[in-house]
């Protein structure tokens, strides 16, 4: 089996793993999937940028670049306030900044994206463990 053989059969098992997970995830567990998963593409971008693969490289940003909008779109602009204006915000810089790493090759713009992405994903992670705890407080245990 060649190389792109090979890389392609993996890609299409990850998104059919990837679309069973989403069947069966909670709305808390999709948003950290996509979290996830725009972190991986943009590591895979970085690889390919690295290797001068310049066409998967921007295949791998404008995938983030999409993955990162699917974060925007899901917002709750209603409930979420200032938060989600703010997470907004740094959604539209973190697509900005992808798009200037494409252009300029520039790893660093990468790196700053996914620290971002990184930084909002620890705290969206400690949100079960909050609501767990609430839920045990309640209880009177």
């Amino acid at each position: 089996m060649r190389s792109s053989e090979a890389k392609n059969a993996i890609d299409k098992y990850a998104k059919m793993n990837t679309r069973t997970a989403g069947e069966y995830a909670n709305p808390h567990r999709l948003i950290q999937m996509l979290m996830e998963g725009a972190l991986d593409k943009i590591a895979a971008a970085k690889g390919f940028m690295e290797r001068k693969e310049v066409a998967d490289k921007g295949v791998y940003i404008s995938w983030s670049i999409s993955i990162i909008d699917g974060l925007r779109i899901s917002l709750d602009h209603k409930n979420g306030g200032e938060l989600a204006a703010n997470l907004e915000a740094v959604y539209d810089y973190m697509q900005r900044r992808l798009v200037e790493a494409n252009i300029h090759n520039n790893i660093e713009m990468l790196d700053e994206v996914a620290g971002l992405i990184r930084s909002i994903k620890e705290a969206w992670d400690t949100i079960p463990s909050k609501l767990d705890v609430e839920k045990f407080v309640q209880s009177g245990q």
